[in-house]
């Protein structure tokens, strides 16, 4: 893992700032992208570097806009000279109700969830090729169960499965491409207790995830998933087999 560079979009905070942590302390430099949490970002990037100098950098960028996307690979890629791992990670997230539906709403998300992966993962391709390096994608338990009133959001984390299976036959050999998909891990601001509990009792270890969970499987799915790829690794405590 010492000298390659790692690219995690949304990584300011939450399970985006636990993988940048991971990876940092096995050895990796990390480019921490951020759209709107600059502070978050500010602080990650100074520990870490203070913890091995010149080994974080923060970029911003609005996923939403495509016009934000090389300057975004270019940064990552200039960093330390070329990128090994591509972590698309940054998700938009809120309920969209099919009688408020807008047009502004379906391209915030699809272009932050799913159009995003799509481009990041063109653009590194050269380099990630020339790295034998690999892409993982972090979905959502959603993308296989809809969330009621959450039909977009819904449709972009399919989409985002689909997405990692077709760049994994259209990348093969040089570049691996897999997803993670969490269910329980962190909770949604503002979820009421109630609803928590449904959850909970929906999921076969009847308890939540921790953020370790996922980022022992990224550093799996880097390190010693050679022979991986095209993979959706469901990490939700058995929720999926809930009926």
């Amino acid at each position: 893992m010492n000298n390659k560079t790692a690219l995690i979009t949304g990584a300011a905070k939450r399970i985006g700032a636990a993988i940048a942590t991971q990876l940092h302390s096995s050895g990796m430099n990390v480019v921490i992208h951020y759209n709107t949490s600059a502070k978050e970002a500010h602080e990650l990037v100074r520990k870490l570097n203070g913890i091995r100098r010149d080994s974080a950098i923060m970029v911003q960028a609005n996923l939403e806009h495509k016009e934000y996307y090389a300057a975004l690979i270019d940064a990552s890629i200039d960093f330390k000279g070329g990128l090994d791992v591509l972590i698309n990670n940054a998700s938009a997230y809120y309920p969209t109700p099919l009688d408020s539906l807008a047009d502004q709403q379906w391209n915030e998300l699809i272009n932050t969830n799913l159009k995003a992966p799509l481009f990041l993962s063109k653009l590194a391709a050269k380099s990630l090729r020339l790295n034998k390096g690999c892409i993982i994608n972090i979905t959502d338990i959603h993308a296989n169960r809809p969330l009621s009133n959450h039909s977009i959001y819904s449709v972009s984390k399919a989409g985002l499965v689909m997405l990692t299976q077709s760049l994994a036959k259209e990348l093969a050999p040089g570049i691996r491409v897999n997803a993670i998909s969490p269910g329980v891990i962190m909770w949604p601001e503002g979820l009421e207790e109630e609803k928590k509990s449904a959850i909970l009792n929906e999921t076969m270890m009847k308890r939540m995830g921790n953020v370790e969970d996922i980022t022992k499987a990224v550093l799996f799915l880097i390190n010693d998933a050679d022979y991986i790829t095209g993979q959706i690794i469901n990490i939700d405590g058995g929720r999926t087999l809930y009926s």
